[in-house]
């Protein structure tokens, strides 16, 4: 018993000293360029609210009644749509299966109007199963799901947003 501890113990150790070889290392904490963000056009919004948690202290999300100069860079959510269509159906026409899509386009640019991103969209998809006898444990599921589909959406606005460099933003009137 102690032998394959130890055999166990060293196989660990040797995996780890190869993953550190190869490269891996743990994705560390966001480094972003701005110190203060703007969302727009509603920063009380679920997706707002979990981008503002998700910062936590290294930028601060400006409030909706201070105006938009004081922020070094505007986050424009211009669609966050939850969509929920029919993927299959039994041979007596029920519902067998559903795709819960949330979709979300937004840009980023600075409060006097340089594009620092250009309008994206990010798109999130997951199946599910349905069945009539357990209704109120598929209704549960899917919003657990929606719940995942926005945090992934988050953490990679999150990711593009440390990407976002406002050195190179050019004024808006260079760029007409």
């Amino acid at each position: 018993m102690q032998r394959r501890s130890v055999v166990t113990l060293m196989g660990q150790v040797g995996l780890a000293g190869l993953l550190g070889g190869c490269g891996f290392k743990l994705r560390g904490p966001q480094n972003y360029t701005f110190q203060t963000i703007a969302i727009q056009p509603n920063p009380g919004g679920p997706l707002a609210v979990e981008l503002r948690r998700s910062f936590g202290n290294t930028v601060r999300v400006l409030p909706l009644n201070e105006p938009l100069a004081n922020a070094q860079v505007v986050l424009d959510i211009l669609q966050e749509l939850r969509e929920k269509t029919v993927v299959s159906t039994n041979s007596s026409g029920q519902v067998r299966e559903f795709q819960l899509r949330i979709r979300v386009r937004f840009r980023v640019r600075t409060p006097q109007g340089a594009e620092l991103t250009p309008d994206t969209e990010i798109l999130q998809q997951r199946d599910i199963s349905f069945n009539e006898s357990a209704v109120l444990a598929k209704e549960a599921e899917e919003g657990l799901l929606y719940r995942d589909m926005q945090s992934d959406i988050v953490q990679q606005l999150m990711r593009r947003l440390a990407k976002v460099n406002l050195n190179n933003a050019a004024s808006p009137e260079s760029t007409r």
